[in-house]
């Protein structure tokens, strides 16, 4: 019997899930399948690829159409689909990816009741994602109640960012009732400080900014494999703009919009966070790939004023860092949109950044030129692997020493 992990990311359409199962008794993972039921309530969809090497000669990536209305019918197929695995494979702990932890929470936990009314008084400060997270884990208590829950937060990896990097310039006593700078994106930054190494070997240790460019957007500075700074703050909101999002903003626009617009609170934030970003500025698409075909002036200046937005934060967490040895790209966004990619290469010159065009445009390990003083790169990221060790290691804890 092999016992495997179910790793659930619950977005607010989608569930994507994977299972890892254990080598040999051992703490080595492996992946078994990653799946994902898309477009929940409306013509959704499951696809999953199978790990070639389990069972070569049947096909590795199913999809096929299915009704689910909600998110608890999306994880009721889930467990059923998971009783037809072959009888070898015995789910023994569920990870979770949760955005927000908060002050308390800088580690991966065991999730019990406490657990999740604490995380549940964290969703204003992530209410696109952390309430499909919570819904997840609080059905996972009903319909599998003896599988032990692990929460891994996006907020974890920048707990080691100087206070200098942490505190807003308001008083102190708020800061200590946890209004502060978080940062996210943490999962995916943690997995690419840890194989950073099999890539630069020693210059792993060196100033590197990490640009995780997806539907969501930011940037994080690292030294020593560590977060030392990053463009998101205390929310996901912050920071560059994104495909909905707005990213930073004068917050006197905000209280504009309230008092001579008239607009609810409600309101505001379904502007800031649906209507905003890429979407806002084109008036068409919060999708790069869309905007990239248009032909639009308005596609065409969303598309530069995300290319200057990342452009200058690149060199705020350069000067963060004292200077710059490494660039990297991950996220869908920034593993597959090679001319987001050369635009901002080619207007960080000033950086020491050379683009090796012909590499860029065949999405290679390595984008840059040999001779460039900065190396830069294209790496995919793996959230779930992540939360996958962390769940394995917390199981292991849990077996020799008893639930927390």
């Amino acid at each position: 019997m092999t016992d495997v992990i179910l790793i659930i990311n619950a977005g607010s359409s989608s569930i994507k899930f994977a299972l890892y199962g254990f080598t040999d008794d051992s703490l080595e993972l492996r992946p078994l399948y990653r799946a994902a039921i898309e477009n929940i309530g409306v013509d959704a969809s499951f696809i999953v690829t199978q790990n070639e090497m389990l069972q070569p000669t049947i096909p590795s990536t199913t999809n096929e159409s299915l009704e689910v209305e909600n998110h608890e019918a999306a994880l009721q197929y889930i467990l059923n689909w998971l009783e037809q695995l072959p009888r070898q494979y015995s789910v023994v702990a569920v990870g979770h990816r949760v955005v927000h932890g908060g002050l308390h929470f800088t580690h991966a936990v065991q999730v019990d009741a406490s657990v999740l009314a604490q995380l549940q008084a964290l969703v204003p400060l992530a209410p696109l994602h952390q309430p499909h997270a919570l819904r997840a884990i609080d059905c996972f208590f009903s319909l599998r109640p003896q599988l032990l829950q692990i929460a891994c937060f996006d907020t974890a990896f920048h707990t080691s960012m100087p206070m200098t990097e942490q505190l807003f310039a308001l008083p102190r006593a708020l800061a200590e009732q946890g209004i502060r700078r978080y940062g996210f994106h943490g999962l995916s930054y943690e997995y690419i400080a840890s194989v950073l190494p099999g890539y630069l070997a020693e210059r792993a240790a060196g100033r590197v900014v990490v640009a995780h460019l997806g539907h969501g957007v930011s940037l994080c500075a690292m030294q020593h494999q560590k977060s030392i700074a990053t463009s998101m703050s205390f929310t996901p909101l912050d920071g560059l703009p994104m495909a909905t999002r707005c990213g930073a903003i004068d917050a006197a626009v905000v209280l504009y919009l309230q008092r001579e617009c008239g607009m609810t609170v409600d309101e505001v934030s379904d502007l800031l966070h649906h209507e905003s970003g890429l979407l806002g500025l084109s008036g068409i698409s919060g999708d790069m790939h869309t905007l990239l075909a248009s032909d639009s002036t308005a596609a065409t200046e969303a598309v530069a004023v995300f290319i200057h937005r990342i452009h200058r934060e690149l060199g705020s967490l350069a000067a963060a860092l004292g200077g710059l040895d490494v660039l990297v790209f991950t996220g869908g966004m920034g593993e597959h949109a090679a001319p987001v990619r050369a635009a901002i290469c080619n207007a960080a010159l000033w950086l020491g950044i050379a683009l090796n065009e012909d590499a860029n445009r065949v999405h290679a390990e390595r984008i840059s030129t040999d001779d460039s003083q900065v190396s830069v790169w294209v790496i995919p990221t793996d959230e779930e692997q992540i939360i996958a060790q962390h769940t394995a290691l917390l199981l292991e804890s849990v077996r020799e020493w008893g639930p927390s």
